[in-house]
């Protein structure tokens, strides 16, 4: 039976070193999983049990993309993340079998309408206009384990317009990627598609019009964005 509109293209994301593609079918992000992160939001870091959002899978956006500037906010954020690629199905899966179930893992930029997240924090009401908008979910290519392995400790940076904004290392993570997949596997199973923003380090910090976002991590390359003037 026919849809009554053309189905939308499904997202993906390159795959370093083939041509194949990575289809990406939902993405899930952490907030405050970095310690330092945490402070410079206002609040005293401590393990409490992970939360999540989601965005859209349309609102990817590749590296080397020029978007435009978000609307209805004074404030966008840059953040700087390492995404988790899942590869098969995982449904309630324990920390020491989770990194069986990672495809791989690319540079990402959770983009943030700071403003609009705090308000809605303050109210007690949902981040969905903050965090999950067009072209929010900004990601560099994948790169398989099997190529670079589980990346346990590895540098993550963020500059805009050459000046670094962020610099720390996924080691830093409150919860770890084994930890993040366990738990999120515990309420829904996650699919072969699935993309884990797994947080960001301090730095985070507004953008304007014009600039020129680089973000990186050891071993995973750059990923770079442009907004337009």
């Amino acid at each position: 039976m026919p849809f009554i509109f053309d189905v939308p293209p499904t997202p993906f994301v390159p795959i370093a070193g083939i041509e194949t593609l990575f289809p990406v079918r939902r993405i899930f992000c952490i907030g405050r999983n970095y310690a330092d992160h945490v402070r410079e939001m206002g609040f005293v870091p401590e393990r409490e049990e992970p939360f999540f959002f989601t965005k859209p899978s349309d609102a990817i956006v590749h590296s080397g993309s020029t978007i435009k500037f978000p609307t209805a906010s004074g404030n966008v954020h840059h953040e700087a993340e390492l995404v988790v690629a899942i590869g098969k199905r995982c449904v309630d899966v324990s920390a020491d079998k989770a990194l069986d179930y990672v495809f791989g893992y690319a540079v990402g930029n959770d983009l943030t309408r700071r403003d609009l997240q705090i308000a809605a924090r303050d109210r007690g009401r949902p981040w969905d206009v903050s965090k999950a908008f067009d072209d929010s979910a900004q990601i560099g290519s994948i790169f398989r384990a099997s190529a670079v392995g589980h990346l346990k400790s590895a540098k993550i940076w963020l500059k805009v317009n050459g000046e670094t904004r962020q610099d720390s290392d996924v080691a830093d993570m409150v919860w770890s990627v084994p930890e993040l997949i366990s738990h999120l596997s515990k309420f829904q199973a996650l699919l072969p598609g699935d993309l884990i923003y797994t947080g960001t380090p301090a730095g985070v910090g507004p953008l304007k019009p014009g600039d020129v976002i680089e973000a990186g991590i050891d071993g995973l390359g750059t990923l770079t964005i442009n907004l337009e003037k």
